[in-house]
């Protein structure tokens, strides 16, 4: 009998061992999410000291736990080393290029007040001729556009702490909502602060 009942625990616990093995690898093909975005971007501004998880929620307005869960997904990805801390930039950088469009498509909406993005953003407004204006929504917003949604809710906050996270997210922006000349023009651009070889 005793023989019997080790049996059966051995059989459970290898049961409850397998069962977790399957959770963990389906909880790592949940696929990128839209803030995944900002934050690999933050974590490559910040790659060049070390950083902690706990500076780089603050500095996007996301939740510590948002955060790690989110670098564990990219480096599932291979957007990111092992260790979570260093950004593969060209394959960030193609991620963007082809992807962008496709697993977080984007259509401008109504006219609504807002901080201005893609090529609306301050330093791209003399680089093209257009009377259109995207931005993304925000109360009391000092620019009149085309709502885009940002990638996650409190982005605004983040961009209004940080220029160059905004440039480079209004760079991303174009290759979602631009036209060929300005997504070309947000390619090269990106290319640059990633440091891409042609």
């Amino acid at each position: 009998m005793q023989v019997i009942l080790k049996t059966i625990y051995r059989k459970s616990r290898f049961a409850i061992y397998e069962n977790s093995l399957y959770f963990w690898s389906m909880r790592k093909h949940t696929g990128m999410r839209p803030h995944d975005i900002p934050i690999l971007v933050k974590a490559f501004m910040l790659q060049r000291d070390p950083w902690l998880i706990k500076d780089l929620a603050t500095s996007v307005y996301i939740s510590q736990s948002e955060v790690s869960e989110s670098l564990h997904r990219s480096m599932y990805a291979e957007l990111l080393d092992e260790q979570k801390q260093k950004v593969h930039p060209k394959r960030f950088y193609e991620f963007i290029i082809y992807g962008m469009r496709y697993v977080f498509p984007q259509k401008p909406g109504h006219l609504t007040r807002g901080m201005a993005t893609a090529h609306s953003h301050p330093a791209l407004q003399g680089k093209f001729i257009s009377n259109v204006k995207y931005v993304w929504p925000k109360e009391k917003g000092e620019t009149l556009g085309h709502a885009v949604g940002p990638f996650y809710a409190k982005q605004v906050n983040a961009c209004q702490d940080d220029d160059e996270l905004y440039f480079v997210l209004s760079l991303v922006e174009i290759i979602r909502v631009g036209k060929t000349r300005e997504v070309n023009y947000a390619k090269e651009q990106l290319k640059k602060i990633f440091e891409v070889e042609k």
